[in-house]
């Protein structure tokens, strides 16, 4: 009998990396584990890197077994609630990528979750360097403003993938830098809490061809302090950083350099990370949960409350 039985639904490019990095810290814990994948089209064949890590394929939802450990949802989101809702019975825990809805207008008590499930819910930027550093370095009250931004250039997200077929092109899909780009926000709610008040404004402004929004501009409120996002899909140089205005200094924190500024003192913090390293590092945290040596930071509720915040600006 072995330690777990996985399942991953969709197999795109987030669920091969899941993979790859459930084996890699399971084998590290010397935990046995099964996992299925269950896939919506029979497409290519399974590069050689996943074929030994993978128990059974399914391409239908009707004869998939009933008795997961977990389920990993991997699909495209404005499927992630139907998904959720027909294998909440077949798992006793789900680990669901981000944005958990491609909407923030759903009702909860209608997925049938179990009270005793875990339902963990993507938030990978937390466990960069960067963020981690300024969670435990940064006193929140030192801070007077706080600006974050995220620019990059679409077409260039996923090489030799039209842009154009992809859902964050797609409003129906759940697409747009509001939701697509949620990671802001929850890593700003991570470290800040939420906002007393908000305003946003959104739309399409540039070039693109694309039915979602391409930049949205938010002004937040908290007690002591402002916070400006930027978020945008035509950026051409990529630009992924939060700046913290401080009495004594101003720190830049650059996730994509992976270094921590001071601009006035000129002190650096450079980080050796990598996207697969913390994304195994939340792979880790997800276990850990489920083995009871750590709390669950953002189960469905606390992603709703954050998807409702990017989407509605309601707090």
């Amino acid at each position: 009998m072995c330690d777990y039985r996985i399942a991953i639904i969709g197999f795109g490019s987030i669920g091969s990396r899941h993979l790859l990095n459930i084996a890699d810290v399971l084998n590290e814990r010397q935990l046995s584990f099964s996992v299925d994948l269950i896939r919506s089209t029979r497409g290519s064949e399974l590069d050689s890197r996943f074929c030994s890590l993978v128990n059974e394929v399914y391409f239908s939802y009707e004869n998939v077994p009933d008795d997961y450990d977990v389920v990993f949802i991997t699909n495209p989101t404005h499927l992630h609630y139907d998904t959720i809702k027909a294998f909440a019975s077949k798992t006793r825990h789900m680990f669901i990528e981000k944005p958990v809805f491609d909407n923030a207008n759903i009702t909860l008590q209608e997925l049938g979750l179990k009270k005793e499930g875990v339902y963990y819910v993507a938030c990978p930027l937390r466990y960069t360097r960067i963020i981690q550093y300024i969670k435990s370095e940064i006193e929140p009250s030192s801070v007077f403003s706080v600006r974050v931004i995220c620019s990059s250039y679409l077409p260039e997200w996923r090489p030799g993938v039209d842009y154009r077929r992809t859902y964050s092109a797609d409003a129906k899909q759940g697409g747009g830098v509001s939701i697509d780009l949620i990671h802001e926000w929850d890593y700003l709610k991570y470290l800040f809490g939420l906002p007393t008040t908000m305003f946003n404004l959104r739309g399409r402004f540039s070039n693109l061809e694309i039915s979602s929004d391409d930049l949205s501009v938010y002004i937040a409120e908290y007690d002591q302090m402002l916070v400006e996002v930027h978020l945008d899909y035509f950026g051409r140089k990529n630009i992924r950083e939060i700046q913290l205005f401080t009495e004594t200094d101003t720190i830049v924190g650059d996730i994509l350099t992976n270094e921590i500024r001071y601009l006035k003192s000129g002190k650096v913090i450079s980080f050796s990370d990598s996207r697969n390293a913390f994304q195994r590092r939340e792979i880790s945290y997800f276990f850990d949960i489920l083995e009871g040596k750590e709390e669950n930071h953002n189960d469905i509720a606390g992603a709703m409350a954050t998807l409702r915040l990017v989407e509605e600006g309601i707090v």
